[in-house]
Parts: structure tokens; sequence; C-alpha cells
């Protein structure tokens, strides 16, 4: 009876078994394989898959500064994968000869099962699937693909689906995705005609699309509109995928999309719409309500709306869980403030979002150009330039025009800074040396004597950081509810901490004098370190470093005027300063500076004082030119100032014959080039080449002509075209010729 039994058992199982093979077109074996399939291996590589796009979500960080992508992923440019054609039907996979190494992403996870389960549940029988579930598992295949960057792969799977399963519940769904593969293979045109017949045909001709299709196809259709820089289109269709926002994620970031692409055009009351119906979505992820406030009060158009947007953010400000976002809501709360005329509310709002904990690179380098911008507005140059400084520190993308633009403010401020330093640092030195040596003595003691005070200070605060702050676990346990001189382990560490810092000193006055100090022969370092912070306290060698000689002080003297020249046409030429450029001038005028610099000054002062309506003033400067420079171009161009350019002339002409006037120059004839030179500038004004002109005029000039006329040539080139490389090469030479 028992082995009947166990016969009975073994034979249904072999017909379970013979009816669940994949050859076999029955009941249970496609009831058997599409559970499966459903539930067991797919289950699993849509979960893979799913965690993937959270983790995308997560990870991704945007750059709410521009307007976003559309998809929040950013795919290597670079990277093409090819497709692998082997026995898969359209699959791209298939049994390899060769071990394959395990995947590890979530991307690759879900592949892997996508392939599974039409490896061994696939029932091809006589050229038709009979598993109902095989369409999901190729679609995964394809999402899956797209994700890890294999957009021809995706696509060869995706057709396969829409070449096998027309009436699949997923077609809508695959077609989408194929559409998006071939935005990422540049092909706009043919994801524009697929989305639009899918929205189409199925609109007017067949049951309508769920609204989740809906919206999936028209952010597919969106992106592929801006792509082909069809930004009105790309606008409509994003519209269009807002209608429902079942997908919680892509709604808001397409809702915000709209905003900032309204808000690019500056159209300020659509993009308000479009960032408030985001802070009212209530399913939302939070980044983008809190952005949308933050885009809410850039784009405010009417004033009396501003102090209720400063309010809110204050108000989010506030707000513990917005912690994150604290260099944002600082730096927009420091733009209103600006906007509004409170620069000092400004000023400490833009420091409160660079001192936020875990504020992005990117904001940082706004506001730091903020501040470089303002300090910049009030000639703080030299701040300015280390805002800007700042900047380009931490940026990364250097192809930004942004950041070129900041470069470029950075590079001219860099001259600027460095005579300006030389002026200081020159009338310093040069003011001390004036001094009698009572009067030095008295002024570096005062000097050695805050020096000491602040060194004194640092030393105690290094000893209690020390002490109290980053000793050890020990220390720290050991002092807690003592004071630190009941504290005999603090006590010894402090100790030997000041002897490393200060050396062996006796109780008595004065102790930070060297002469004080019981130093250590063997320990040489201890040694070096005392003398080396005790050098600052010793008067003689400052009173010494004081330089004497007449050379060394003419130096310094002329080094400082020629900057205080430099600078003057720095601010008027290159920053529009008109009003620093004119105190440089004068001050270095009433400096009693080198002859050669006496014109130039003149001249840059007639021509300020002329821009500012000051007739006055201009007068003087003029008569001085007109007086004692007669036979100037300075003076020619004063007295005849209505002999100006009719017409342009092309660029090409004009350096066809700066051409021609350059081989005469090279053939010897010095005095038709100079003749030449000046018929042919009385024609053109406007050219960028003038300047080339005017210093090969002076180079032909100091060929026939003496050392003095030649020198007059070029001081006219450097001071009439200063910024340009003719003008700088003009004051070289005139530099070498009076060595």
């Amino acid at each position: 009876m028992k082995n009947t039994f166990k016969i009975i058992i073994i034979f249904f199982l072999f017909v379970a078994i013979y009816s669940c093979s994949t050859k076999k077109d029955t009941v249970v074996s496609r009831n058997f394989h599409a559970i499966n399939t459903k539930y067991n291996v797919l289950f699993n590589g849509q979960e893979a898959f799913n965690k993937g796009i959270d983790q995308i979500n997560k990870e991704y960080k945007d750059n709410w500064f521009k307007v976003l992508p559309i998809e929040p992923i950013v795919f290597e440019k670079d990277k093409i994968v090819a497709p692998v054609f082997n026995n898969g039907p359209g699959a791209g996979f298939g049994k390899s000869k060769t071990k394959q190494k395990k995947q590890t992403t979530t991307f690759e996870r879900a592949e892997e099962k996508a392939v599974k389960a039409i490896q061994k549940h696939g029932m091809n029988i006589d050229g038709m699937e009979r598993n109902r579930k095989i369409d999901d598992a190729y679609l995964l295949l394809g999402k899956a693909r797209y994700y890890t960057q294999r957009f021809i792969p995706a696509i060869e799977a995706l057709n396969y689906v829409i070449a096998n399963y027309p009436q699949a519940d997923l077609i809508a769904e695959t077609k989408i995705w194929r559409a998006k593969a071939n935005l990422r293979n540049d092909n706009e045109e043919t994801a524009i005609e697929a989305m639009k017949l899918l929205l189409v045909v199925r609109d007017t001709l067949e049951a309508d699309l769920p609204d989740v299709i809906k919206e999936q196809a028209h952010t597919a259709l969106a992106m592929a509109y801006v792509n082909s820089d069809s930004l009105q289109l790309a606008k409509k269709h994003l519209q269009l995928s807002t209608k429902t926002l079942n997908n919680r994620n892509q709604a808001a970031r397409n809702l915000f999309v709209l905003g900032q692409m309204y808000s690019a055009e500056n159209k300020k009351d659509s993009a308000v719409i479009y960032f408030d119906k985001i802070i009212n979505f209530k399913k939302a992820p939070y980044k983008y309500k809190i952005h949308a406030n933050i885009e809410l009060a850039k784009n405010s158009t009417k004033d009396s709306l501003s102090s209720v947007i400063l309010a809110r953010l204050q108000k989010l400000i506030k707000d513990r869980d917005n912690r994150p976002y604290l260099d944002e809501l600082y730096y927009q709360t420091a733009v209103l403030q600006e906007n509004n005329n409170n620069v000092e509310l400004a000023i400490k709002n833009y420091n409160n979002s660079l001192r936020a904990k875990n504020g992005s690179n990117i904001q940082k380098t706004y506001t730091y150009e903020k501040l470089g911008d303002y300090n910049f507005k009030n000639a703080e140059y030299q701040l300015a330039s280390s805002y800007f400084d700042s900047v380009l520190q931490i940026t990364t993308d250097t192809l930004d025009i942004r950041f070129r633009r900041i470069r470029r403010k950075h590079k001219n401020l860099a001259s600027l800074i460095k005579f300006e330093n030389i002026v200081t640092k020159n009338d310093s030195i040069l003011r001390i040396a004036s001094l009698s040596k009572e009067e030095q003595k008295l002024f570096f003691e005062k000097h050695i004597e805050k020096i000491k005070i602040a060194d004194e200070e640092a030393a105690q605060l290094r000893l209690n950081q020390i002490a109290f702050g980053s000793a050890s676990v020990s220390l720290q346990s050991a002092r807690k509810g003592k004071w630190y001189f009941y504290n005999a382990q603090a006590l010894s560490f402090g100790k030997t901490e000041f002897e490393k810092f200060w050396g062996t000193r006796k109780l008595a006055d004065n102790w930070r004098w060297s002469e004080n100090a019981t130093i250590n022969t063997n320990n040489n370092i201890d040694s070096i370190q005392v003398n080396k912070v005790n050098l600052k306290y010793d008067l003689d060698s400052y009173i010494s470093s004081i330089p004497t000689k007449k050379e060394t002080l003419d130096t310094l003297l002329i080094d400082r005027n020629q900057s205080l020249y430099e600078l003057g046409l720095i601010y008027k030429e290159q920053f529009n300063n008109k009003n620093l450029a004119k105190l440089r001038l004068e001050r270095l005028a009433s400096l009693n500076p080198k002859k050669e610099l006496i014109l130039p000054i003149n001249w840059h002062l007639y021509q300020i004082y002329s821009d500012l309506g000051d007739t006055d003033k201009a007068t003087i400067y003029k008569n001085v030119i007109i007086n004692q420079y007669p036979d100037t171009q300075f003076a020619k161009i004063i007295l005849n100032p209505n002999e100006k350019i009719t017409e342009d002339v092309a660029v090409d002409e004009v350096e066809k014959n700066y051409s021609t006037m350059y081989y005469l120059y090279k053939a010897g004839k010095f005095k038709d080039v100079v003749i030449m030179i000046d018929d042919y500038l009385a024609t053109i004004s406007n050219s960028k080449l003038i300047p080339k002109f005017e210093l090969l005029k002076a180079y032909a000039i100091g060929k026939h002509k003496d050392k003095q006329a030649y020198k007059i040539a070029l001081e006219f080139v450097a001071v009439s075209y200063g910024n340009t490389e003719e003008g700088k090469k003009a004051r070289e030479i005139i530099a070498q010729l009076e060595e």
C-alpha cells in the first residue's frame, strides 16, 4: 500500500513538472511561469530598480542658480556602449561562454533579474510568447539599461516589446522610454515624432491614455524640445504634464523648471504663479518647496510685497528644519535687504550665509561675488579683490561666462593692489626715515609694546585651548568641576606647553625679553624658537632696518611716484573712477615728480576735469600744456578739438595700410613713414589699430631724429594708449632710454 502511495505521488509530481515546462502551452504552465515571473524574479528586479531611482533623487545635487534639467540625472557625454548581438531575440543578451563578473549596482541587479525572467520563464512557442509577463521583463530590461547609459541596447529591448507585444498594457510606457533613450542618443526628431503619435492617435482614435502615461509622455516631449532649443513648445508640454500631478517628484520638478523658464524670460508674474503652485502642492518634496520660496523672493515685482516675502524668509530661517538651506535663505534675505538699501543688514546676512554649516560651494561663489561687487562699487578695491579671489578658489566650472568675468575683474585689480601696496609701504618707510632718532625710537617702542600685548593674549588663548579644549579625554574628565589651577594634570600640561613656546623663564618682570630666557643648549629647536619670537621685541633691529642712504631713499620715492601715476591711469581708464584718479594724480603732482611725468599728469588731469564738467580746474591744466609744451601732440589736440573723423574705415583696409607702412619702415624710408602715418591718422579715429600706427611712427622718428624726439613720441603713445600693449611697450622703451 505504501509503495502504491509513493508511486502515485511521484507520478503526479512528474506530471506537474512536465506540465510546467516552458515548451508546453498549457494553462498550468502559462500561469505557473507568469506567477513566478511577476512575484519572484520581476518583483526583486523592480525593487532594485526603485531603489536606484530613490538613490538618484536623494543624491543628485541640483544647481538651483541655473534652470534645472527636467530629468535629475547626469550622463557621461562621451560614453558610448555598443549593442551586444547574440542568441536572445532583440534582448541583447544570451548565454556567454566566458564567466561574467557579478554586477553590484541597483540598476545592474534589476537588469540581471529581467534577463533571468526572460531566460528561465520565457515561453516562446511557435513564434509567440505565451508568458504574459515577459513584456514587463523586457520593459524593465530597457529601463535598467537606460540608467546604466547603454541606450542602444535599451532601445533594442524596448523595440522587441513594441514589435512583438503591440497590444500589451505597458506598450505606451515602453514607447515613452524608447523616446527618452533616443533623446540620449541625440535623436530628438525621432523622439518627438513618436510622442506626438502616441498622444494624438490615442486621444483621437482610441481609448484615452491614463493620466500617469500622459504626464510621462508630455515630460519626455518637453525634454526633447529643450534639447532642440524649442523652449516655447517645451513650456507648453511641461504645463500639460502638470495638470494631474500624479508623480509628485517629477511634477514638482516640472513646475519648478517652468517657473525658472519664465523667470529667465523676465516674465516675473508667470514665474510667481508656478512657484506658488509648488508651495501649495502638499505632496511636493520639501527641497522644491523651500527653493520655491527663495525663487518667489527673486521674482517679486511689487515693492509692497517685499516686506511680506522678507518676513517669510526670516520665519524660514528660524525654523530648525531649514538648517540645511540656511546659506541660501540668508543670501536671498541679504539680496532683498540690499535692494531695500538696508546695506548693513545685507552685509551681515551675506556673512551669515558664508558661515552657515554645510553651505554649498556654488552658493558661496555667489555670496563672495556679491560682497566683491559691493566693495568694488564703493571703491574698496583691495577688499573686493580678496572676495573675487575666494570665488576663483572654490569655483569648479572654469568655462562658465560668469567665472571668466570675475577672473577678468580680479586680474585687473591685481595690478591696482600691487601699486597701492607699493605706495603704502614706501610712504611708511619714507615717513619713518624722515623722523629724528628720538622720534624713531619712540615710534618703535610703541609698536613693540603692541606686539607684546598681542602675543601675550595669543599665548594665553593657546594655553587655555590646550588645557580646556584639546588636551585629551582624560585631561578633560580630570578638570570637570575644578578650577584650572586646582587641577594638577592641567597645570602640568600647561607648563610643558608654555616652555615649548617660550622656553624656561625666571619669575621676574619683563619675562618675555630674550635675556631672561634660560635656553637649553641641548635643545636647538627651542633655542631657535625663543630667538625668533623675541626678535620682534628688539628695538635695535627695527632702527637698523630704516634705510639711510640717499640712493635707497630716492629709489623708494621714484617707485612710489611711478605707482601713483599707474594708479591714476588704472582708476581713470580701467575702472572709470575719476575721483580716485584725480586724487592720485594731484598728489603725484604735489610731490615734485620727475620731469617726464609732468606732461602726462597735466594731460590726464585736464581730461578728468573736462569730463567732470569743472572747466576752471581743466583750464589750469590746459594752460600748462599749451604754454610749457606747445609743440606736443597734446597741445595740438587741445587747440584743435573739432578735428575729428567723419567715418570709420574697414578693419581689413586699415590692416592693409599698416602692412604697407610697416614694409616702408623695414625698407629704411623713415621720413616717408612718419608723413604717411600723420596723413592717414587724420582719416581714421575709431580703429583699434591706431596705437600700432602711433608706435610705428615713434620707431620711425627714433630712426631719423635725435633721442629726445624719440622719447617724446614714445611718451605720447605711453600716455594716450597706456592700457594697450603698444602703450606698455612704449613705457618699457622709455625706461630703457633713461637707464
